[in-house]
């Protein structure tokens, strides 16, 4: 139902990234080559980055003692959401070659038959130094709604869409645990529990980047220079990428891939 794509690594421009590979996730807003479900991603687009440490503005706000991680390293990711195709956006296009950053989440959009393509809808979602990105679908979106009330705050997880319930069980228990791969991997658990559904979730706390393959496609790459990419599909013919199975969660740092099962 979505493409979408996050990066780590050496700093590098949002219009390298989302826009200048073969197959990029620009291309694959209208030709997505592994796409199982819809046929373009017209409905909305985001992309959310972490701003460079020790940069004005960059430096984390007063976040709740509850909130996991190095809050005072890591910056606040700030984000760019419309409810137009990124085809259609060529200011964006324009400013993504000035907008640099090391860690950045971004997606492509095709809406859930009964939602409609509203700017709060297009991902990633964003609570704390959290991005969040749902590519599937939730066949009983109304008894996942009941399950996963939004916590106090996080504006995003009351979306109109069926992905808001599955980011209010995320920010829930990643506050508690701290644990990113964790907490994606018990978030698809739990909501297997209340209705089927393709559950492909993506997220970063700045640090790390984490993937769940849940009923579609999800790749790695990690490059010789050091930056890892998890996508939904292959933006280009490199040799490293390397398809994760279907019910693992990955996780990649600067340092490591690893992949487990999710159950």
């Amino acid at each position: 139902m979505c493409r979408h794509l996050a990066y780590l690594g050496p700093p590098r421009t949002l219009h390298e990234l989302l826009y200048a590979a073969p197959h990029s996730l620009h291309v694959q807003s209208w030709a997505p080559r592994m796409q199982r479900h819809g046929t373009v991603n017209a409905d909305g687009f985001g992309v959310g980055w972490y701003p460079p440490r020790g940069t004005a503005g960059a430096s984390a706000p007063a976040v709740p003692a509850a909130v996991p991680g190095p809050a005072a390293e890591t910056p606040e990711p700030l984000r760019y959401r419309r409810a137009m195709p990124i085809w259609g956006d060529s200011s964006f296009a324009d400013a993504a070659r000035a907008i640099t950053s090391g860690c950045v989440v971004a997606a492509v959009r095709d809406a859930t038959v009964g939602f409609g393509s509203e700017e709060s809808g297009a991902q990633p979602f964003r609570a704390d130094r959290l991005l969040f990105s749902h590519n599937g679908a939730v066949k009983d979106d109304e008894a996942l709604a009941a399950a996963f009330t939004p916590p106090p705050g996080v504006l995003d997880a009351r979306a109109p869409v069926d992905s808001a319930p599955l980011f209010a069980h995320t920010v829930r228990l990643w506050r508690a645990s701290g644990d990113l791969a964790g907490t994606l991997a018990g978030v698809v658990r739990h909501a297997r529990e209340h209705s089927d559904g393709r559950y492909n979730l993506l997220a970063s706390d700045g640090e790390s980047i984490v993937g769940t393959a849940a009923g579609d496609t999800l790749y790695a790459l990690r490059e010789p220079g050091g930056g890892v990419f998890l996508a939904s599909e292959p933006f280009d013919g490199a040799r490293g990428w390397r398809e994760v199975p279907d019910g693992s969660v990955v996780v990649a740092t600067g340092e490591r891939t690893e992949i487990h099962p999710i159950v």
